[in-house]
């Protein structure tokens, strides 16, 4: 099925108390943490087949359940978001794959580093919500390594190994809303 000729050609508005962006990486070397920004924006618009998706996140709304890691993420040792307050992504090219999923080729920007990074989205379905909106779901991820971002800090461990990995999980959980 071709998702992009499912979706109906206009304006979508990503509804963010619907929807997740959030992040899972390695905790010396035995565990995951897993967080999320709380606060985000995002668009999509749909025209004769052609896609375009741009996602704005405050950076300080990091949350890891750990008040003192958050403010260590927020800190120049990792967002620095008194300088960078936003990380922002902007789609460059939007494809069917196949099997009810859309691969979207973007630009990521976190602190003053823009990387071209591919998130491969699984299409959830369509519902008409109590309110009257038509609702898009969709599912993705996307790996990256924090350092090619300038988020380079870390610790060793004694027994070898540091404390935060390199590669990071990048997971996206939309809920789009037809403007009309």
């Amino acid at each position: 099925m071709s998702v992009l000729s499912t979706l109906p050609a206009g304006t979508f508005t990503i509804d963010a108390s619907h929807s997740r962006v959030g992040f899972s990486a390695r905790h010396a070397m035995v565990t995951k943490v897993r967080g999320s920004f709380n606060d985000f924006t995002g668009s999509a618009s749909v025209t004769d087949g052609v896609s375009e998706i741009n996602i704005e996140i405050n950076a300080a709304s990091i949350d890891t359940r750990s008040a003192d890691r958050d403010g260590h993420l927020q800190s120049p040792d990792f967002f620095d978001v008194a300088n960078f307050p936003k990380i922002t992504f902007a789609s460059t090219s939007v494809k069917d794959s196949g099997s009810d999923k859309l691969v979207v080729e973007g630009n990521l920007t976190i602190k003053d580093v823009t990387k071209s990074i591919t998130i491969e989205f699984a299409y959830e379905g369509t519902a008409t919500d109590p309110y009257g909106n038509a609702r898009f779901g969709f599912e993705g991820s996307s790996e990256i390594n924090r350092k090619d971002f300038g988020l380079v800090w870390n610790a060793a461990l004694e027994t070898g190994g540091v404390i935060v990995s390199d590669s990071i999980k990048l997971e996206f959980e939309i809920s789009a809303i037809s403007n009309k």
